[in-house]
């Protein structure tokens, strides 16, 4: 899991910045929209709406736009109909990666990747031809200045999470899905506020390339993240330490 806070810096600083132009609530209100259909609107019995709920909250979503995605997503107010679609490909030197995404629309959303993936030389793959090699995990993340990560350590894993590490500023707090909504509930309860807290894709081992081709694969994630209707981008890249700046 070394090398997954350089990824997590970064997403850091383009997530403030497409706060900035909103690009950022579009994601977001698609997220509480579908989770809210899957599981009900009420956040106290469907872990994944609450989860969308913080991190719209995090990205200061307004409490209205958040009800509204919520009415969507239950039927209460017209909206799209969105469903989950996951891209599996190979990137610049082999670099494994998977696109998540969200949509109203499959075949405009499946065109558009394989649009971004052909400009940046590369090709969707078939199902299943990288996915073998990550895993789901939950992961929160902490801002290393405002917490002691022995404090988070000592709660975390006793509410069940598997590991605690940190790098670049950033302490990593990794659970089994099945225990991520006990371990982000227990840090929460004495006042440790994640950054970020979801469900990711975590490789089972990462590649490293050169820091030429390393930034190919950054500009490809990038533009894939860039589309309203991707809602995350995993990799198996160890990104070099000067990519990150």
């Amino acid at each position: 899991m070394s090398g997954h806070s350089k990824w997590a810096t970064i997403k850091h600083k383009k997530s403030a910045m497409d706060a900035k132009r909103g690009k950022i609530f579009t994601k977001l209100i698609k997220e509480i929209s579908i989770a809210a259909r899957m599981g009900g609107g009420d956040p106290e019995s469907n872990p994944r709406l609450r989860t969308a709920i913080l991190k719209a909250r995090a990205a200061n979503m307004p409490k209205d736009n958040i009800e509204r995605a919520i009415k969507k997503g239950t039927g209460e107010a017209g909206g799209a109909d969105y469903v989950e679609i996951v891209y599996e490909a190979y990137g610049p030197g082999g670099v494994a990666i998977i696109i998540e995404a969200l949509t109203d629309n499959k075949n405009r959303t499946a065109s558009e990747v394989r649009h971004i993936l052909s400009k940046h030389g590369c090709s969707l793959g078939e199902t299943g031809c990288v996915s073998y090699m990550f895993k789901k995990k939950g992961l929160l993340t902490f801002d290393a200045s405002k917490f002691s990560e022995d404090d988070i350590l000592e709660v975390a894993l006793d509410a069940g999470a598997e590991d605690v590490s940190v790098e670049d500023g950033i302490i990593e707090v990794y659970t089994d899905p099945s225990s991520f909504e006990a371990v982000q509930t227990a840090l929460s309860d004495k006042g440790y506020v994640p950054e970020t807290a979801e469900i990711s894709l975590i490789p089972d081992m990462e590649v490293s390339l050169d820091k030429d081709t390393a930034a190919k694969v950054l500009k490809l994630v990038e533009a894939l993240e860039d589309n309203d209707d991707v809602q995350s981008v995993s990799t198996n890249l160890d990104l070099p330490d000067e990519l990150v700046e």
